[in-house]
């Protein structure tokens, strides 16, 4: 027999699965068409400023896979735009590859994956950043919520954007490596 616990988190992994197929297809209705990539999209242009800025576009596109937990303009408007500007702009782009290297896991993890990793974890896994840290996940209701070593929080908005070489999870919010 079960527990409740069990049962109920189960549950909620077969609602977010459901929820998780409902917002691909949203994605691709809404957001971008079947052919289109997400680069091309308007709702990353700080974080292709910032990957452009590190030239970590070469990796990213001549290895993999990855997954890239995607903050969207208005995180990184509530994270601070001068910030990013500043770290964009800035002659050592260390700091700011370090706060992108966080944002991004070797191997392809779509959010069946994560949710796998989650219901084996009892409710909570980690990830190993190719920064070396970790980033850690747990299910809030029927959402995968992701929380950096400093206790910041990021909900995964928009799931398992196929790309070439990996997939991206868009999140609310920029998670840190540390104290920025």
């Amino acid at each position: 027999m079960k527990s409740p616990f069990k049962r109920l988190l189960l549950g909620l992994c077969f609602a977010f699965t459901l929820t998780v197929s409902a917002q691909e297809s949203s994605v691709a209705l809404t957001n971008l068409s079947a052919s289109q990539e997400v680069t091309e999209s308007e709702r990353y242009k700080v974080l292709f400023a910032a990957v452009k800025a590190t030239e970590l576009e070469d990796i990213l596109d001549k290895s993999g896979p990855f997954t890239i937990f995607a903050p969207s303009d208005a995180a990184f408007e509530r994270f601070s735009n001068d910030k990013m500007e500043e770290l964009i702009n800035s002659k050592d782009k260390s700091e700011l590859k370090s706060l992108l290297g966080y944002h991004i896991v070797a191997g392809q993890l779509s959010a069946s994956k994560i949710l796998r990793a989650l219901c084996q974890g009892n409710g909570k896994t980690s990830f190993t950043t190719i920064q070396g840290k970790k980033l850690m996940a747990h299910m809030d209701g029927i959402n995968i919520v992701l929380t950096d070593p400093m206790g910041n929080t990021a909900r995964i908005t928009v799931a398992d954007v196929s790309q070439e070489n990996g997939i991206i999870h868009e999140i609310d919010s920029v998670i840190q490596p540390s104290q920025m």
